[in-house]
């Protein structure tokens, strides 16, 4: 349960930082609202998972999470352009967040 709770935790990581960026610097009051309210069901998931998970391995998985998540939005919602070595990078990131929870005991 503890890493389904993680999985959630870091969508809505990439969810908030969406919303964060659709604010327009928190001045678009409904899109900083929900950046808020998914910023709280991020770090709660966060914190649940890490009753039961070590932080060593909590803390990574969520922030990979959110890091591939934003990356991937960024090219296909805001059209961000990335660089073949930056997708490289993203793949490591993968490979990492991957081979995090492989290895782990939990």
């Amino acid at each position: 349960m503890a890493w389904i709770l993680l999985m959630i935790a870091g969508i809505f990581e990439v969810v908030w930082a969406t919303t964060m960026k659709l604010s327009h610097g928190f001045t678009q009051p409904g899109w900083a609202i929900a950046t808020v309210v998914e910023m709280i069901i991020s770090f709660a998931g966060l914190i649940m998972a890490t009753k039961h998970l070590p932080i060593s391995l909590a803390y990574p998985i969520w922030t990979g999470i959110g890091a591939v998540g934003s990356v991937i939005v960024g090219n296909v919602w805001f059209h961000d352009q990335l660089s073949p070595i930056t997708w490289v990078f993203v793949a490591l990131l993968i490979i990492s967040i991957i081979s995090i929870k492989l290895t782990s005991a939990h």
